[in-house]
């Protein structure tokens, strides 16, 4: 099988929810040597397409926890071939959470993920956040950035307020934090809707924008 048809196929079976035929080809390709960084972007493909089955309706709740549970046992699988990735410097402190409305967390457990994988420290304040928590928290631990994560484009209102109530923070310094809104359906638009400095849909792009935001701010 080419390495092709094992992104293809792995992404395939996660889709489709089959738990047994996904733990098995990722430890196949980790025998193999396969990159386990690509083997998580694969996983993060098929749960991608998971939340547009979702979404169209083919899928439901209990399909959506099927999903995650699989995820979570694919990242307990690779975690020890991530951790050498670990620089054990520390890049940056990002504040991260899923947005007040939204419970979705995969998205957001993947990127929190990778951003240690990359030396950056990550305090994740779960999901279903409101607005004043993140500001609070903001206050208390002073992040390089503030991450906001949301699949329901419902969870646009919820950007937009936290990121006003930021904005509007009477320290000036929290004001000035830049904020980076993620989530499967977010783009430019959705971006200057709510008040974002920065949007990505991918995890993995995700970390490599917030590296290049500390250093353009030196």
């Amino acid at each position: 099988m080419s390495a092709s048809d094992k992104h293809t196929l792995l992404v395939k079976q996660l889709a489709d929810l089959e738990e047994n035929a996904v733990l098995a080809l990722v430890k196949e390709r980790l025998r193999a040597g396969d990159d386990p960084f690509g083997i998580l972007e694969d996983a993060q493909h098929a749960m991608q397409q998971v939340g547009v089955r979702y979404e169209h309706g083919e899928y439901f709740i209990s399909s959506m926890m099927m999903a995650g549970e699989i995820f979570r046992e694919v990242v307990e699988i690779i975690e020890p071939a991530l951790a050498p990735a670990t620089t054990g410097k520390g890049s940056g402190h990002i504040l991260l959470g899923t947005v007040q409305g939204d419970i979705h967390d995969i998205g957001k457990n993947i990127f929190g993920l990778l951003l240690r994988c990359h030396g950056f420290t990550v305090a994740d304040l779960g999901v279903d956040v409101a607005p004043a928590q993140f500001v609070e928290e903001a206050l208390r631990t002073a992040p390089d950035i503030i991450a906001l994560s949301g699949l329901l484009t419902l969870s646009y209102d919820s950007m937009k307020e936290t990121i006003t109530k930021i904005r509007q923070s009477d320290n000036p310094r929290l004001a000035r934090i830049p904020v980076i809104i993620g989530g499967g359906t977010v783009n430019a638009m959705v971006c200057a809707v709510v008040g974002a400095d920065y949007w990505a849909i991918d995890a993995m792009v995700g970390v490599q924008l917030c590296k290049q935001i500390l250093e353009e701010r030196g």
